[in-house]
């Protein structure tokens, strides 16, 4: 007399042992591809570097009474505007040139889970640099004018405005990597198409259109300047051309894309 085994299907309850990451880990992890690698590394310590260095020359250069808040806020804000969107580039590419992108969507097979979690990591960044840029330009503020007045004026509302524009720069930065999935590509289009279309809408032609459709005249004076509600439109409309279609293009593409490509 034979006998057929009978497969049963037991869930394993292990403790620490999940069907699938959570949301919060794979945020960490994303903090953490970014933080850990020799590139990833470097690149915010210069920009740490780079803001401290940035706001003692200011203090150095010029008199006690250009030394406010907000126009050191805004020189420790510009290293990390410029440096934050290649962190954000080389979180997305980094998952096909490293050849990490099977694992990761092995371990989540839901890729727009992936993508959400990669831009949750990159906004926590923007907001850690943001607190860097503030607490230097707050130093500096103190020791630089610490009797001129008015010195600490719009504090509250600049400091919002730099956190939007850090955050964004940071979002932008994702989305050129998303559309092109290469480091090289993303990051040279990154910086050579807004110059390029900033040329092209200097002409005469589009005077009235530029605010409208360029991010260097609709956001840069984000971290300086108390937008009014004309300022905000022209920044929504910047931020539709320039985050959110590259986003939605690139979110098509990674969704589409063979991760072993």
């Amino acid at each position: 007399m034979s006998t057929t085994p009978m497969a049963t299907h037991a869930r394993v309850n292990v403790p620490g042992v999940q069907a699938r990451p959570s949301f919060g880990r794979l945020v960490t992890v994303e903090l953490r591809k970014m933080v850990d690698t020799r590139a990833g590394f470097w690149l915010q310590a210069v920009t740490v570097a780079l803001t401290v260095l940035a706001v003692i020359i200011r203090c150095v250069v010029r008199d006690e009474a250009h030394h406010t808040f907000a126009a050191l806020l805004y020189v420790a804000v510009t290293p990390a505007a410029i440096l934050l969107p290649i962190a954000g580039v080389l979180l997305i590419t980094s998952e096909w040139s490293q050849r990490t992108g099977m694992i990761t969507f092995t371990l989540v097979p839901v890729r727009s889970r992936v993508v959400t979690t990669k831009l949750i990591a990159s906004v926590v960044l923007a907001l850690a640099m943001l607190v860097v840029s503030v607490a230097v330009a707050a130093a500096g503020t103190v020791i630089a004018s610490p009797g001129v007045e008015g010195s600490w004026a719009d504090a509250a509302p600049l400091i919002g405005q730099s956190a939007g524009y850090l955050i964004t720069g940071m979002i932008i930065g994702v989305a050129f990597g998303m559309m092109l999935l290469a480091s090289a590509p993303a990051i040279v289009a990154l910086f050579a198409l807004p110059i390029a279309w900033s040329g092209l809408v200097s002409l005469p032609l589009f005077a009235h259109t530029a605010p409208w459709l360029d991010t260097r005249l609709a956001l840069d004076s984000l971290p300086r300047e108390v937008f009014d509600a004309a300022h905000w439109a022209h920044a929504a409309t910047a931020l539709a051309l320039w985050m959110l279609l590259p986003l939605l293009l690139g979110l098509a593409r990674i969704t589409k894309r063979d991760a072993a490509a």
